[in-house]
This record gives C-alpha cells, sequence and structure tokens, in this order.
C-alpha cells in the first residue's frame, strides 16, 4: 500500500474540528484504499456497497455502542437508505468515535441526505495523485500528463482506452444515475466528453448546448451534477475593479489530464500539449491544499488572461500564472492586472525541479517554482 501522508493529515485535522471526516472524489480515486490505510487495529470498516451493511446501522445508536474501535469507516456512505440519520446520530450521541464516510459527491448531492450535517462535519476533497506524490508511485511527471491521477490508470504500463471509456459508463450508472436520476448515458456522454475537449477553455452555455444538441437547461443541470460530482471543476471570473473585467462567464476543467488527453486523442503527447495539460496538475495542487477560497481566473475583454488567482484578505490577491516552459512567459497580462490589484503575490510555477527564486519582470517580482516549493 502507498503511503499518502499529506492525505492522512488532512483526515487528521478534520477529525480535530468535527467528529465526521467527509471524504469525498470520483470514482476509483483511491478513497477506499486512503480510508484502510488509517489501520485496521483502529478501524471499524463498513462496505456501504454490500446489502449487509443496511442491516447492521438499521439501529444506529446499537451499532455505535456495539463498535470495537474508536474510528468507524462508512464507504461509498450514499448507498445507504438513510445515510444522514446515521453520521448524525453517531457525531450527537457518540463524539468520542471518529467517523470517516467516503462518496462520489458531496452530501447535498442526493435527496438522500436530508441533513447536511451542517457543524458535524470537515470535508475534503481527494483529488487525483498530485505531481508532489509522484515518488510515491514511482512515476514520472510526463506519465501522469498522459495516463491521469486515478492510480489503477496511473500506473498501467500503457495507456488503455478501455479503462477510460468502462470509467464513464460506470460513473454514470453507479454515480449520476443513481444519485440524479438521469436516464440518458448517452446524452449526458457526449455533454461530459465535449467537455473534456474543451478542458482549460471558457464554458458558453448557449454555444454548449448547440454543439451537443441537447437544451440548455439540460446542460445546466448536467453541469450541476458533474461539478457536485468532482467530474469537472467550474472556475469562477474573479473581478472588482470595473475595468472592462469578465463577471460571469467561467472555465471548465475536466477532473484529471487522462481523461482529457483521451477525450482529446493526445498519444502520444507532443510538447505543445503538455502546457495545458501542466495548468490542470496545477489546479489540482491548489484545490488539495488550498481549497478555501476555491481559485479563481481573471480575463479582461481585451482577452489578457492570468490562469488563477486566489483571494487573500480584503485587498491582497495572489497570482499563480503556469508554464510548463518558464522561458515562454509573457508577464503583460500580469502587469495589467496588478495595475488594477497591486497587492499580492507573483507566482509562476513550472515542472521544473530545484529551489524557488526571485526574478524581475519591469516593475513586477515573480516567484519561480515547483509545485512542492509553493507548498512550502
Amino acid at each position: 500500500m502507498i503511503a499518502r501522508p499529506f492525505w492522512i493529515e488532512r483526515i487528521e485535522a478534520a477529525w480535530k474540528q468535527a467528529p465526521i471526516a467527509w471524504l469525498s472524489g470520483v470514482r476509483r480515486v483511491g478513497k477506499t484504499t486512503l480510508a484502510q490505510s488509517l489501520g485496521e487495529a483502529r478501524t471499524f470498516y463498513v462496505n456501504c456497497d454490500l446489502p449487509t451493511a443496511e442491516d447492521m446501522v438499521r439501529d444506529p445508536a446499537l451499532f455505535y455502542r456495539g463498535c470495537p474501535k474508536p474510528v468507524i469507516v462508512f464507504d461509498e456512505i450514499h448507498q445507504l437508505r438513510d445515510p444522514s440519520r446515521v453520521l448524525k446520530i453517531g457525531a450527537d450521541l457518540f463524539p468520542q468515535l471518529k467517523i470517516l464516510a467516503t462518496g462520489s459527491s458531496t452530501l447535498a448531492a442526493s435527496k438522500k441526505f436530508r441533513d447536511t450535517l451542517t457543524g458535524r462535519k470537515r470535508q475534503i476533497h481527494l483529488t487525483p495523485v498530485l505531481a508532489v506524490e509522484l515518488d510515491a508511485f514511482g512515476v514520472k511527471l510526463p506519465q501522469r500528463l498522459l495516463h491521469g491521477g486515478l492510480p489503477p490508470a496511473l500506473l498501467a504500463e500503457a495507456k488503455t482506452p478501455s479503462f477510460y471509456r468502462e470509467w464513464m459508463d460506470s460513473f454514470f450508472a453507479r454515480d449520476i444515475q443513481r444519485l440524479f436520476g438521469f436516464r440518458d448515458m448517452n446524452r449526458f456522454n457526449a455533454l461530459f466528453e465535449y467537455l473534456l475537449r474543451q478542458s482549460g477553455g471558457q464554458l458558453e452555455m448557449t454555444r454548449t448546448a448547440a454543439a451537443v444538441g441537447i437544451t440548455r437547461p439540460t446542460v445546466e443541470s448536467h453541469l450541476q451534477a458533474l461539478e457536485i460530482t468532482h467530474a469537472i471543476t467550474l472556475l469562477r471570473p474573479f473581478h472588482g475593479g470595473g475595468q472592462k473585467e469578465l463577471v460571469k462567464q467561467p472555465k471548465v476543467y475536466g477532473f484529471d489530464t487522462g481523461f482529457v488527453s483521451f477525450a482529446r486523442g493526445w498519444e502520444p503527447l507532443r510538447p505543445e500539449d503538455c502546457g495545458s495539460l501542466w495548468e490542470h496538475v496545477v489546479l489540482e495542487h491548489l484545490q488539495a491544499h488550498w481549497p478555501d477560497p476555491p481559485a479563481q481566473y481573471w480575463r479582461d475583454k481585451a482577452g489578457h488572461e492570468i490562469d488563477f488567482v486566489l483571494p487573500r484578505g480584503r485587498e491582497a490577491v495572489d497570482v499563480i500564472e503556469c508554464k510548463w516552459n518558464p522561458a515562454g512567459f509573457d508577464p503583460t497580462a500580469l502587469a495589467l492586472f496588478r495595475s488594477y490589484y497591486p497587492k499580492g503575490r507573483n507566482w509562476l510555477v513550472t515542472p521544473l525541479e530545484g529551489t524557488a527564486y526571485r526574478k524581475r519582470f519591469g516593475n513586477l517580482e515573480v516567484t519561480v517554482c515547483g509545485l512542492d516549493g509553493m507548498a512550502r
């Protein structure tokens, strides 16, 4: 079992704030393996996919009183008939226990969750394998870009198209259909694949609906399901100064570089493909390390754009620019942005290893670093 100390620390930190840690992430991202890595000595594991799980927790108070270990894992808890009731009773009546519940979505995804457990839980979004974890998996970054970060795909010797197609079919049947009641898999997957091909670009609802051949309300409902289940991220635009900034149109990102390259037919990867996929890897890093507030992007009507911005405090805004090759960085957009929002740190994040360093572009001071340097 591959050690993933960053995520274990996130779970332990969540338990210090609330009795329930809610671990969400897409199918096969590694939730079950991570939960099992907490150790058999202190963990009582409940596989909610099994029919016996429902009978086991029919009387939640009786179940918790008989639990022989201090940590309880409910894996795929959304399969239970009334999961929020089971979790609420555990949090309220047995606060000495620590509960880890896993699922593909947020608590609000299904009508099953009548109570979103406000104040009783902390949420952790498990992303695909982070770039800073690749040494532990024995994999280099180019393979991570091509295969993606789902452990079975990442560790495969070759990229197998059937894995990605079967995953999408299973994702619809086991998550989307069960949680949201959608029935047309072909229409849903057509939209999903279209979004993967557009990943990293701006999303325009009417154009998307026309391209896929479905109505705009259907696009909106499917987008909401994809976002709730972490299959896509909608990045909202940052604005505030009124300098002809975009204020509504989001950018869309697929959840994993392997699926983005699969949908685009990128195999083998060309050098020009790596920059776009690297941007996805940086976004996953931001989601893992700084989930609140979520990253945004900035763009004005003239087309100047900043990859990611992180509001910090009342006025300061940190800027993250992503470059596969730092020599190709153009500071024009950053200089314009800083003329409107002068406070904050500037990061140029690259895949290059080594010590972070600062560099001047005119009056701008930029820290050039890898993801590990940014985390520190």
